[in-house]
């Protein structure tokens, strides 16, 4: 992989799932599963990329960004730093304390379809998650930069940019796939 590109494994900025960070949880929900109709791609787009007023990437709508904005108490548990982002569990937190904390904090007490209306309304940029300087990668770097990238970030994307301008996004899966074409 020494001598290929990012920018031939990337998947281009206009094939890729996006919308406006002023627009609603709603709207992006519908764009992700949009997405998913288009059969370019071996693997569907599990982000949507939201832009800015001047077209700038500023930051992914995940699966896991949707689920959190349905249960705003979340936010409780994030450290400022976004040491939370991580996850409790991997803090040696075992099942009892995680279940624990669902009762004693009524996380998800409300029905699924009261949670999505609620949160369907709520703006994208209030939830989506902002890449950090380890989350982009030039198009013109070795894709092995990029699987380093991936490993000591435990990253599942990463921004491609040409210049300072989000050009792609390149995923791990799609690299994984790479790896099985090879053994084939």
């Amino acid at each position: 992989m020494i001598d290929k590109k990012v920018k031939e494994v990337m998947i281009p900025l206009s094939d890729y799932a996006t919308v406006s960070e002023d627009e609603t949880l709603a709207i992006a929900i519908k764009e992700l599963r949009d997405s998913k109709k288009d059969t370019k791609y071996t693997r569907k787009h599990r982000a949507v990329l939201a832009f800015d007023k001047d077209n700038n990437i500023t930051g992914k709508l995940s699966f896991r960004c949707i689920f959190k904005a349905m249960e705003p108490k979340y936010r409780q548990f994030e450290h400022p730093e976004n040491i939370g982002s991580i996850g409790l569990s991997r803090f040696g937190f075992n099942e009892d304390f995680l279940s624990a904390l669902v009762e004693n904090f009524s996380l998800w007490d409300e029905t699924l379809e009261e949670l999505v209306k609620k949160a369907s309304k709520v703006k994208i940029k209030d939830v989506m998650y902002s890449p950090q300087n380890s989350e982009y990668v030039d198009q013109d770097s070795p894709v092995a930069e990029a699987v380093h990238q991936f490993i000591l970030g435990c990253h599942q994307s990463l921004l491609v940019t040409k210049d300072t301008e989000v050009v792609g996004i390149i995923r791990l899966a799609d690299l994984f796939d790479q790896v099985c074409d090879i053994l084939e």
